[in-house]
């Protein structure tokens, strides 16, 4: 490499670096969710992400999961009105899991026993009732009047792909339909990406939730479609990183929390408060904020990681192995996050949600 090559790339690196650090660059992303609420993890997530001065959200893409498609849909589009970024559209993603269906797996229950959690199949608190995939009852937020785009979730991820190539982040915080998808659809999809983050997958989590306690590795954006997880965790992708239940239980958000953000004035900090969950472990948001601060994970492994998509008892559960364990049938190794400085994510979920939302960029 001649001499003048190597000044300018080493200016080219400094430029890039200078403008970066002034806001000038931001990262790339497009927010994959199963966006139940109001508030709640999804779209806390969806929050911290669109609250950092440092991301550039392509757009949300929505997929079942905690709730039904256009459920999730609309409340995602009542946050972006909220917050005043209806710039950020939102995309309808797949209504279902690509084999996975509600009736078959009630008829799985009766062989293999109770599922502790199924989202948008089964009502799963009071006052939350199982309603049909097409139906959006009245939103305790307020239904939007803004609406969704006509681009599929798929179709919209492989466009930016295309368009801003190995820069854009693809941030799954729900089942990974969406994402298997764009992949059939494109199969450079993953490599052409920059990186995939992904909230999923359970491999020893040590807690006494019921949830978990009997069957440590079945965790429900993963085993909701087993065959989608498996496709996304065998892709092409540059990077990998996973969120697991693992670390996501060494989290909560508590009332002191709530109550802090609550102080704060902006649209975001007065969702933030009114449709808080506090006790609840901060799946989402943990994964995002990993993304925003990599400095809260303290520990991490790589691992291989699949889902078990044969059809009996551990279905839809979490597969994972050492290097030189794996069995080598197309298995990626992962940045699996497994312990965090709970003290800096909660300043940092704090700040975020406190501060006023960064104002409208157009593409």
């Amino acid at each position: 490499m001649g001499i003048k090559l190597k000044i300018a790339m080493a200016l080219a690196a400094v430029l890039w670096a200078a403008l970066s650090a002034s806001g000038q660059i931001r990262r790339k992303i497009i927010i994959d969710e199963d966006a139940m609420g109001p508030g709640g993890t999804d779209l806390n997530a969806i929050l911290l992400l669109i609250q950092s001065r440092e991301t550039d959200p392509l757009g949300i893409t929505v997929v079942t999961g905690d709730g039904w498609r256009d459920e999730e849909v609309a409340h995602a589009l009542r946050l972006l009105e909220i917050i005043g970024r209806t710039d950020i559209h939102v995309y309808p993603g797949a209504t279902f899991p690509l084999v996975r269906d509600r009736e078959g797996t009630l008829r799985w229950e009766k062989l293999y026993g109770k599922v502790a959690y199924m989202g948008a199949w089964f009502s799963p608190a009071p006052g939350w009732h199982y309603h049909g995939p097409f139906v959006v009852p009245p939103l305790e937020e307020g239904n939007p009047v803004t609406k969704p785009s006509s681009e599929d979730a798929a179709h919209f991820m492989i466009r930016m792909v295309q368009r801003y190539p190995h820069q854009v982040t693809i941030f799954a915080g729900g089942p990974l339909t969406d994402v298997a998808l764009a992949m059939a659809l494109d199969p450079k999809f993953a490599e052409l990406s920059k990186e995939l983050v992904v909230m999923g997958g359970s491999l020893n989590p040590q807690t006494r939730d019921e949830e978990f306690r009997l069957n440590p590795q079945r965790e429900f954006n993963f085993w909701f479609d087993p065959e989608a997880a498996h496709k996304v965790l065998t892709g092409d992708w540059p990077k990998i990183t996973d969120t697991p239940v693992d670390i996501s239980v060494k989290t909560r958000e508590t009332a002191a929390m709530v109550k802090e953000i609550g102080e704060a004035h902006t649209p975001a900090a007065q969702y933030v408060s009114k449709y808080a969950q506090p006790g609840g472990f901060m799946w989402d948001e943990l994964a995002a904020d990993a993304w925003l601060d990599p400095k809260i994970i303290t520990r991490k492994e790589t691992l291989y990681l699949d889902v078990n998509i044969d059809h009996g008892a551990d279905y839809g559960n979490t597969l994972a192995w050492r290097p030189g364990a794996n069995p080598g049938l197309g298995e990626r190794l992962v940045n699996v996050e497994m312990d965090l400085d709970r003290r800096r994510f909660d300043r940092d979920f704090i700040r975020l949600m406190t501060r006023p939302t960064p104002k409208p960029r157009h593409h």
